[in-house]
């Protein structure tokens, strides 16, 4: 699959977005191309914590998701980027969540309620703490790529990434 770039304009602005897939035989060959990047979009599947890799069929997805999200997190590329976690499919994890599996069958060490609320907590605080590098731009997301009316709030996330990169290099933030 490789890398895959679109571009489009919003409020007169060009947007250039690359998805550069997932799946391990793919990293190699994104990483070292974005040395100027602005803003990173991180998307990983809530619901997909009691999945395994199709690689692998024995890694968890969602460990898995956390593993590359720390890499790019930590990544020399990536140091003075701010990053945007989509912890995505929250409908889907919704419904599972404590219906038909644990949180426990990914995070073993999690002693809490299996609820949406608790367990989403969890969830983002483990990427919160995969980054090793003082004063990151983090701001994280539940989402449902369906629901058309979070547009507005991505668009303006990413503004707000793009915007404090640019005060922090200006000595401004």
């Amino acid at each position: 699959m490789g890398v895959i770039e679109v571009q489009f304009e919003i409020k007169k602005k060009i947007w250039r977005v690359f998805d550069v897939g997932g799946q391990r035989s793919q990293r190699k060959k994104w990483i070292h191309i974005f040395d100027d990047v602005r803003s990173v979009i991180f998307v990983s599947a809530m619901s997909e914590y009691d999945q395994v890799l199709i690689e692998d069929n024995a890694t968890n997805r969602m460990r898995e998701s956390l593993q590359l999200f720390e890499q790019v997190c930590n990544n020399k590329y990536f140091v003075d980027t701010g990053i945007i976690l989509f912890l995505n499919k929250r409908d889907l994890f919704a419904e599972k969540i404590g219906k038909t599996s644990s949180l426990r069958v990914a995070f073993p060490e999690y002693t809490g309620p299996d609820t949406y609320d608790s367990c989403a907590k969890f969830i983002e605080r483990k990427f919160f703490l995969a980054n090793h590098v003082p004063n990151k731009s983090i701001y994280s997301h539940q989402t449902c790529a369906t629901d058309t009316q979070q547009v507005q709030f991505v668009l303006d996330s990413v503004l707000d990434t793009i915007l404090s990169a640019k005060l922090k290099g200006c000595g401004l933030y």
